[in-house]
């Protein structure tokens, strides 16, 4: 059966006012935490032209995705309603971008996050765009809401660097968590600095990594142009969504079932130990929005 790809407009027509109203991630989308019987909804957008031939990113086309990714997850047409239901105007803003050189988050998609931080009434000075140093980030130390962005890559340590293992800079000595295949980072999201703060998570799918050997691998035969986003409030279900894409990736490239070593099973233990949200695909109500070529979910 073909997968149904919905414009954000047929998606929105198509979701009753009701189902819309009874969902938590409608009415107040701040821990990302699905609640028993509820499903965490995850946004897939995709674009052709997000990417020219150089992988250089399309300013208009990402402003667009990110628009429609948060339209839908908000159930609100009206894009400056849909980031009001995100962040209020007393809020003070940390975004938790990526700055690995060699796979970063795009500064298109930082930009227009903030801009669209600003326009829900907080002040410049009240928002902050860091990775390394947010813990000496007073915008951070401080803040009442995070947004958390990176991309999607394999990792030598936890099988995937993915939104959960993000927050690892939150922590003063992030290698105590790096035993055990990172198996606890879900541990990070309780603490004080960060508990119940996370209003948005994207995890960039521009060009991931799906594979590499050793500590800091990258070699861009290992990336491919899958020219998407995953959007959710649930970092879980997020994550879990892009291993299934990446997983179904490696088994294309390498014409036979290779699962990622080490096997990311933080991301499944921050579900079935930690409670932070859900990686169960049964629980995960995936929205397919755009281009949907080679989409391998």
């Amino acid at each position: 059966m073909k997968t149904k790809i919905y414009t954000r407009r047929e998606f929105l027509k198509n979701t009753s006012t009701a189902a819309i109203a009874g969902s938590l991630y409608f009415n107040l989308p701040v821990k990302g935490i699905a609640q028993p019987g509820s499903k965490s909804r995850v946004v897939l957008i995709r674009h052709t032209d997000i990417l020219d031939g150089k992988n250089k990113v399309n300013t208009v086309v990402m402003k667009q995705m990110l628009d429609e990714s948060v339209s839908v997850l908000t159930g609100q047409e009206d894009i400056s309603k849909a980031w009001g239901q995100i962040i209020h105007p007393d809020d003070k803003v940390g975004i938790k971008t990526n700055v690995w050189d060699r796979l970063p988050v795009p500064p298109e998609l930082e930009s227009h996050l903030k801009k669209r931080v600003m326009e829900c009434g907080v002040d410049a000075k009240k928002i902050s765009i860091n990775d390394r140093g947010l813990l000496s980030d007073p915008v951070f130390l401080n803040a009442t809401a995070l947004i958390n962005t990176r991309p999607m890559r394999t990792h030598d340590w936890s099988g995937v660097g993915t939104l959960i293992k993000n927050y690892i800079m939150f922590v003063d000595k992030p290698w105590d968590y790096h035993g055990d295949s990172c198996a606890d980072l879900a541990s990070i999201w309780k603490l004080p600095l960060v508990k119940d703060k996370t209003r948005l998570n994207i995890l960039v799918m521009l060009t991931p990594l799906f594979h590499g050997v050793g500590p800091h691998h990258f070699n861009p035969k290992y990336t491919w142009a899958y020219k998407g986003l995953l959007v959710g409030f649930d970092p879980v279900a997020v994550d879990a969504t892009g291993v299934r894409i990446i997983q179904a990736q490696r088994k294309v490239f390498f014409q036979e079932e290779r699962p990622i070593n080490p096997p990311p099973k933080h991301i499944f233990l921050a579900d079935t130990r930690h409670n932070l949200g859900t990686a169960n695909p049964d629980k995960i109500e995936l929205i397919k929005l755009g281009w949907d070529e080679g989409l391998l979910i």
